[in-house]
């Protein structure tokens, strides 16, 4: 299968079920780091958990619905990137990351999501595509603002996560600023 080099000895892979194994113990090391700010239903418990998680994000690749990418730093699967939504006859998608704490701070969530961007616009032809994340994680917002989005508006208390419900910001970029943001870099 390809891998995308990273760079810092990074590479950024499709992640599979046949990866559900590497899958649980990176939740293991990365749960409750990121346990608040993703779906519950991505943060399992498991390894059969792992493995369904990975089952319905390949089935969901299958129907080019979603797609799951795992970022390994020096051999070892410690985060990812995805495409929490891909809705190519809308021409809009929704990405989306994870990392465990040994990982932060070295650009890979921001390489990836780079990569799958460029992928999107240039190869599936998308126009939009979104970011959503609690108003509190100012990692998550931090990347966003890196990769050249738009904050559009905050849905008020519309993220639930441990008793207490949190706003949710929506973030995107165009497929026109893509293109002059690459022009303008390159």
């Amino acid at each position: 299968m390809f891998s995308v080099p990273l760079g810092d000895d990074a590479e950024l892979r499709p992640l599979e079920v046949w990866h559900a194994e590497e899958f649980a113990a990176h939740l293991d090391r990365a749960r409750e780091h990121i346990r608040p700010w993703v779906g519950a239903s991505f943060v399992t418990d498991d390894l059969d958990g792992a493995r369904a998680t990975l089952r319905r994000y390949a089935e969901r690749r299958a129907e080019d619905s979603a797609g799951l990418h795992g970022i390994w730093l020096d051999g070892t699967l410690v985060g990812g990137v995805m495409f929490v939504e891909f809705h190519a006859a809308l021409g809009v998608c929704e990405l989306g990351c994870w990392l465990e704490p040994a990982a932060e701070g070295h650009g890979l969530v921001t390489r990836g999501c780079h990569t799958l961007l460029d992928w999107a616009f240039t190869v599936r032809g998308m126009h939009r595509a979104e970011w959503r994340c609690r108003s509190d994680n100012e990692r998550s917002a931090a990347v966003a603002r890196r990769l050249g989005m738009t904050r559009e508006g905050v849905q008020r208390q519309s993220w639930p996560s441990g008793g207490v419900r949190h706003d949710k910001e929506l973030w995107a970029v165009l497929a026109p600023e893509w293109r002059a943001a690459r022009a303008s870099a390159g």
